[in-house]
């Protein structure tokens, strides 16, 4: 069987991610979710990576690498915001015991400690007034099957696909 292209994804990479912060480490990183952003105090409680293997609703195989960093949303001790820097030091750390791939898709889980972890994708940071912004989204569950098709009916309908008769990209 054929793995699916998981290229097609519009999630982050953890290496993406660390590329990008490493244009400053010193900024603070400031994860937003739900509408607020994580609390000054915020802890990155534990990083995991995993090797995925499933059938989606097609019966088509798929396999992928993901990398879950939980985030533990708190304000303790009068912190700051965590430094692009020390969060990337707390990967490469965890990357000395554990195998991280950087083309992993990275998933965030997140909890203030009383309500449940919930699921997130990631934006792609955006240095804005001094700090790096990340957007949390909630991580939806999807048919692969009908994104696959969407995907494909878009590059039809693009002026510049190569079955256009379009004279646009001439």
């Amino acid at each position: 069987m054929n793995a699916i292209d998981k290229s097609l994804s519009t999630d982050i990479t953890l290496g993406h991610l660390l590329d990008i912060l490493a244009t400053a480490p010193d900024a603070p990183l400031i994860f937003h979710y739900d509408g607020r952003p994580v609390k000054a105090g915020y802890h990155v409680t534990e990083v995991k990576a995993g090797q995925f293997s499933a059938l989606d609703c097609g019966a088509n195989f798929e396999a992928w690498s993901e990398i879950f960093v939980q985030l533990w949303d708190i304000d303790e001790d009068g912190r700051t915001h965590m430094p692009a820097g020390k969060f990337s030091a707390i990967i490469r750390k965890v990357s000395d015991h554990v195998q991280l791939e950087p083309s992993a898709k990275l998933t965030f889980e997140v909890s203030d400690g009383e309500r449940p972890l919930a699921l997130y994708c990631a934006a792609y940071p955006r240095l804005q007034d001094g700090s790096f912004l990340v957007t949390l989204d909630a991580r939806p569950s999807t048919c692969k099957p009908r994104d696959r098709w969407l995907v494909a009916e878009k590059a039809k309908s693009s002026c510049c696909a190569l079955s256009s008769s379009s004279s646009c990209c001439s």
